[in-house]
């Protein structure tokens, strides 16, 4: 498990929202050349294997910004990652009826990361 920072340019990247009335990941692609502006998240645990979350801020020549989730495709122009280890009990996804989304759940079965 870990947290992950990411510098570095795409080619071109889908980046995605959740739509929290339908309870769906809605994306767009975005061709050409961007710098990637922010790039962080974690590593954990969903049905037993390794969940990769990012988020990330891209901006084109012009300076224009586009953000959300990172999505498959993506191509990777040039990166660096630094990814820091977190130590103790893996962190696991649950699904949660509430918000439609796996959340990390909490020694007490309690999703994490919602106020309800």
């Amino acid at each position: 498990m870990g947290v992950v920072s990411v510098i570095g340019a795409v080619q071109g990247a889908t980046i995605g929202y959740y739509d929290q009335s339908e309870k769906v990941y809605r994306s767009r692609h975005i061709d050409g050349g961007l710098e990637i502006v922010s790039c962080h998240g974690n590593c954990s645990l969903k049905d037993n294997a390794v969940m990769v979350h990012l988020h990330i801020v891209l901006a084109n020549a012009e300076g224009n910004t586009y953000g959300g989730h990172l999505m498959s495709p993506t191509t990777l122009f040039a990166g660096e990652a630094h990814i820091q280890e977190l130590e103790g009990k893996p962190l696991e996804r649950e699904y949660d009826e509430t918000t439609g989304l796996f959340l990390w759940r909490d020694e007490d079965d309690t999703a994490i990361n919602t106020d309800r």
